[in-house]
This record gives structure tokens, C-alpha cells and sequence, in this order.
């Protein structure tokens, strides 16, 4: 179990000028990615200065490294999200805060995003404003609450405040074993809900199993929206969770039942989507969207975590250093859960 370096000890240990980070030098491929020295980034009145303990991957990492997402900021950029770390520093403005705080960053900063949208956490310090502090108890560790922002964040809304998923309903998960997936698969659970949880392997299929997963679907055989509707005696799931997009779009719609819900935050196989429209009218679907998290995912999730109803599942830690291994995980899309980098 981590421990919290108790208040003042931290402020009083000096911070040099330069700090080592994931820099994205190049859009592209991994070689892009370096890892060096970089300025330590001010403090303004109203913000804080963090030295970063964990800070999880997602795509969207790759994303902007490609150039994909976050293509209009200039190089170095450093990415990362989702940040867990100690405040080392704050701004003359702040209050409420202070050195030597264990905290958890919403990566959500006025309608942007940290690391995406300005520089991120994938360093040994980030500035980010005082307001996205959330308090982090000495009992949860910085690796486990670095899993939960911009992942199970996203989970929570999708699953709970978008997809009103209720106990003793059905849900599939499509990409279950992912970040993203394995967090609804969790949060589904813990809600009491069914669930059938749909990957590409037979290995992160058993890992699901494992995970609590009701019922386990090859997500890459063609017949897999049929051996749904089978699974559910022919009746349809409650709640679809699809964000694949074209490739998955028409036999997610087949497979809910009547009345039930599709809910989605991204197309990760295409926008373009194919839609038998009867199926929508005739079933009376609700087709629904879901964007981000908002700061109380977060403050609920850290409660799950604390009374025990959540764990975050945690593929694999790395170091700094070893940030393009880290990456090419994600990129392989071998990964069950989440990937760590610790500071």
C-alpha cells in the first residue's frame, strides 16, 4: 500500500528546472515519441503543481501522437490524462489545497482536455487548476485511482446516467477487455446487472469470465449478434453498449430487445454506420449518446473503490522509460484492463 508523504515534507524538497517526460517530438509512429528532459511547467495563481506517481494510457495517447486527436498543438506535447500524484506547489490564489495533498485530477478542464488539449501528465510534474483537485484517501493507491478518470469515468456516464442500466437488466459490452470495456463490465456488475461481455480472443475471453462476465461472446466470428440473441432466449439485451461504430452497428441494433437502449461514445471502426431502420421504429430503440464523464463518475467511482464494490482492472505497469512498449500494448490491442505508467 502506498503512503502519503505527510504536508511540508514535499514543499520543502526543491524542484530543479527540467523534468523527465514522454515527449511527442514527431506526429506518427513511435518513433515520435521520446522520452526527455522538459521544462517544469508554471504554476498560475489559480492552479497547482503536481508531481505525477501514475498516470494511465488510453487511445486517445495514440491518437494524439498520430495526429489524430490534438494535431493543432505544438511539439514537444506532452499527453496523459488521467493523473494521480501529490501537490508539490500552488498558485498564489488557491485555497482549499496544499502541498503535500494526495490527489486524483479530472482530466476535464473547462470543455478541454488535459493532455489532448493542453499538456497533459505522462511527466514527472503537471500543472493543471486547482479546481480539478479531487481529494485522494491515503487507502487508495495512486495506480488504482489513475485508472479510473477518462476510462471508467466514461463507463459510469455510459452505463449509469446515459444508458440507466438497473439491476436484474441484460447488457452486452462490445470491446469488453479494453480500458473502456473491462470498466463497464465492472461497473455493470456492480449495478447487479447481467452481463455479457463480447472480445476477440479466447484469452481475454476466460479474463472476462474471471472479471464476473455472465456470458462470453467471440466478438470476432461473424455470427456474434445472433449468438446475443440466442443467449438472451431470443429476447434481445437491455442495453447495448457499442463503441466500434460501422463494423458492429446493424447486429448491435438486431441484438436489443424491444424497448431497449443503445448507448455509444465512439467509433473506433468507423463513423459510416449501416442501420435497418425498422428495427428502430418497429422496436421502439432508444439510440443514445454518451460524452466523457463528469467530475461526480469520478468522485462515485473513488467511493466503489474505497467501500470495495470496484477494483480497476490493471493490465500492466511501466516506467516512464519504457513508454513506447507501453503504447505498442495498446496498439496491439492485447491488453486486458488498463496500462500504468508510474513515476
Amino acid at each position: 500500500m502506498e503512503t502519503a508523504t505527510p504536508s511540508g515534507n514535499v514543499a520543502e524538497q526543491p524542484i530543479g528546472e527540467q523534468m523527465r517526460a514522454a515527449l511527442i517530438v514527431e506526429r506518427g509512429g513511435p518513433d515520435g515519441r521520446v522520452v526527455g528532459d522538459h521544462p517544469v511547467p508554471e504554476v498560475g495563481p489559480a492552479d497547482v503543481l503536481v508531481r505525477v506517481r501514475a498516470c494511465s494510457l488510453n487511445h486517445l495517447d495514440v491518437f494524439v501522437r498520430k495526429g489524430v486527436a490534438g494535431g493543432h498543438l505544438p511539439l514537444p506535447h506532452i499527453s496523459g490524462g488521467d493523473i494521480a500524484g501529490e501537490i508539490v506547489r500552488v498558485g498564489s490564489d488557491v485555497t482549499g489545497v496544499a502541498a503535500g495533498d494526495r490527489v486524483l485530477i479530472d482530466p476535464l478542464v473547462r470543455g478541454k482536455a488535459l493532455g489532448e488539449d493542453m499538456q497533459g501528465g505522462l511527466a514527472e510534474y503537471a500543472a493543471v487548476p486547482a479546481a480539478n483537485c479531487i481529494p485522494l484517501p491515503d487507502d487508495v493507491e495512486y495506480v488504482t485511482a489513475a485508472a479510473l478518470p477518462i476510462a471508467y469515468g466514461t463507463a459510469r456516464r455510459q452505463l449509469i446516467t446515459r444508458g440507466r442500466l438497473q439491476a436484474g437488466e441484460t447488457v452486452a459490452i462490445l470491446g469488453a477487455a479494453g480500458g473502456l470495456g473491462t470498466g463497464a463490465v465492472m461497473i455493470a456488475k456492480a449495478v447487479g446487472a447481467r452481463v455479457i461481455a463480447c472480445a476477440s480472443s479466447q484469452a481475454k475471453r476466460d479474463r472476462l469470465t474471471e472479471l464476473g462476465a455472465d456470458i462470453v461472446i467471440d466478438s470476432s466470428a461473424e455470427d456474434w449478434g445472433a449468438q446475443i440473441w440466442k443467449a438472451t432466449g431470443k429476447q434481445g439485451v437491455d442495453l447495448m453498449v457499442d463503441n466500434t461504430g460501422a463494423a458492429t452497428w446493424q447486429s448491435s441494433i438486431r441484438a436489443t430487445s424491444p424497448g431497449g437502449r443503445v448507448v455509444t461514445c465512439g467509433a473506433t471502426s468507423g463513423y459510416d454506420v449501416t442501420q435497418f431502420q425498422p428495427y428502430v421504429w418497429v422496436r421502439e430503440l432508444d439510440i443514445l449518446g454518451s460524452n466523457g464523464w463528469r467530475r461526480e463518475d469520478l468522485e462515485a467511482l473513488l467511493g466503489m473503490v474505497r467501500d470495495g464494490t470496484l477494483a480497476p482492472v490493471i493490465d500492466s505497469t511501466y516506467p516512464l522509460e519504457d513508454i513506447r512498449a507501453a503504447e505498442q500494448r495498446l496498439e496491439d490491442r492485447s491488453v486486458i484492463g488498463k496500462v500504468v505508467i508510474t513515476l
